[in-house]
């Protein structure tokens, strides 16, 4: 296994990145929180700040807590939303759709930003739902926010019903989507190569995909700034960033030649 450690791009981990996603037919992408963080966000393991700091995710992010205070949840998430308008996609995100545009790829991500979209991906399968979206707790109402309604300081209201809406969004507790947990178990079993971005892979059942690929025969590579329970397993480790790491293995497929 090739690996790059200590927060230095290694090009002799970029090369072989790059030899190995230039020799797959059928490329996916396993995004986490990681791959957000260089935007602002913070993760759910992050300690929350500012207001938010006597809160934990575990506490707003369930059902439980939106029957309990429907206007405290929306109000972190309307904070949360303001947090990832404010930071966009950052180079990581970018350097997925430059590689899309020659490769044939498809994300599964667990994260609930959108950043992926903003940035230009079209193909992308989202296991825990998205925070732009909202749907009505009563009925089968589903309305799409605008950034601008980042910072509303009320819960919204179903147009249908008037009942309250929630985020689309998975919350601890439920259930990941069918839909959407098909298409990533369909994807992840065709796939030849499989970039491992940003997840602490301990998270199931989104980490059973990394087992699956670990031991299968498709090709892993892993773009994370810390070592993961795969870490040893996988054929190709960039232990850094992917805003480091993914344009520059984009830059070496380009050149077609060795990174250095």
């Amino acid at each position: 296994m090739t690996d790059a450690t200590d927060a230095v791009l290694d090009s002799v981990a970029v090369d072989r990145a790059a030899e190995l996603i230039a020799q797959a037919t059928n490329i996916v992408v396993l995004s986490g929180a990681g791959i957000s963080a260089e935007s602002g966000i913070p993760t759910f393991r992050e300690a929350q700040t500012g207001l938010w700091a006597r809160f934990s995710p575990a506490d707003l992010a369930s059902p439980e807590a939106f029957a309990r205070d429907p206007a405290r949840v929306w109000a972190w998430y309307h904070w949360r939303r303001t947090l990832i308008a404010r930071g966009g996609p950052n180079a990581g995100h970018h350097a997925l759709v430059s590689l899309a545009a020659t490769q044939h790829l498809h994300i599964i991500t667990q994260n609930v930003d959108g950043l992926h979209q903003a940035a230009g991906s079209a193909s992308v399968t989202e296991l825990h739902g998205n925070i732009w979206r909202e749907r009505c707790s009563n009925c089968a109402h589903r309305r799409t926010a605008r950034i601008a309604e980042a910072q509303g300081d009320a819960p919204v209201r179903c147009a249908d019903c008037g009942d309250l809406m929630r985020p689309d969004i998975v919350w601890f507790g439920e259930h990941l989507p069918t839909r959407a947990l098909a298409t990533a178990e369909q994807a992840v079993a065709d796939a030849d190569c499989v970039l491992v971005i940003g997840t602490s892979n301990q998270v199931y059942p989104a980490a059973a995909f990394v087992d699956t690929v670990v031991a299968g025969k498709a090709t892993v590579i892993e773009i994370n700034p810390a070592r993961t329970p795969v870490s040893g397993d996988v054929d190709c480790c960039l232990r850094v960033s992917a805003s480091l790491a993914l344009p520059a293995i984009v830059a070496a497929l380009d050149a077609g030649q060795p990174s250095r």
